[in-house]
């Protein structure tokens, strides 16, 4: 196919256009994101740049998680400063979305999963943290307690602890991700659950799950595995007369 420039184009197919006139939702991925690029390159237009970049990513949320030397290095020709763009635009929808995440209680392992998954699913190493909850499950904030190995991270139930105990947090979630994409606990996570789990009861700390974070298959668009409920199901435990989510 003949290379066109972007200016050929009916005014109303151009990106910035439609979406003057059609709203931002109306425009694809590659659309949205040529109007971040500006402009193309030498015998391609932003357009086909932009449906190439996704491309050579995998997919629009794989690249949503490189950085701005990664990006620039599938796409020959982007450059730094428009690669910088694109990653500050990334990071300011996920800078968004764990703002609402904050304003509303977690009331699911899904809650947990869908706050997390953006900052850990792609990581290349198993990184801990802990989220810390009121007594209505609100998120009072995330603590990251370390970062591993490509299979295997670090941490010690003191400092799973110490910020509950800082922050005088009502209880806690732990999480950690497996940058394998499969989320099935190990033997180690379920050491280190049990030692959790025994060290909490022992400071009058709820420790309300422990969240382990996968990638998305074909078959789930989430995907985390739950040590209190493994199976998907609501916890039916009570605290205070109340589920631990409720």
């Amino acid at each position: 196919m003949a290379y066109r420039k972007l200016q050929d184009l009916p005014s109303q197919s151009l990106p910035r256009e439609k979406l003057l006139r059609q709203g931002r939702h109306s425009l694809s991925n590659a659309e949205l994101l040529a109007i971040f690029l500006r402009m193309g390159i030498k015998g391609k237009n932003v357009l086909d740049m932009s449906s190439d970049l996704i491309q050579s990513a995998g997919s629009l949320d794989a690249l949503a998680h490189m950085d701005a030397a990664e990006i620039a290095d599938i796409c020959k020709g982007i450059g730094m400063a428009k690669a910088a763009t694109l990653s500050a635009a990334f990071e300011l929808g996920a800078r968004a979305l764990r703002e609402t995440m904050m304003r509303r209680p977690i009331q699911t392992p899904e809650d947990v999963y869908d706050y997390l998954t953006t900052a850990m699913r792609w990581r290349d190493r198993e990184t801990v943290l802990v989220l810390l909850l009121d007594t209505k499950c609100s998120l009072i904030k995330p603590v990251e307690i370390s970062s591993g190995t490509l299979n295997e991270s670090i941490a010690h139930p003191r400092d799973i602890l110490r910020p509950s105990v800082i922050h005088n947090a009502y209880g806690f979630i732990l999480a950690h991700n497996h940058p394998s994409g499969n989320p099935a606990p190990s033997r180690t996570d379920d050491l280190l659950t049990e030692r959790v789990r025994e060290c909490s009861k022992l400071l009058g700390v709820r420790f309300l799950d422990h969240i382990i974070i996968g990638k998305p298959t074909e078959m789930a668009s989430r995907n985390y595995y739950s040590y209190n409920h493994p199976n998907g199901e609501r916890l039916k435990e009570a605290v205070k007369g109340r589920p631990l989510y409720h």
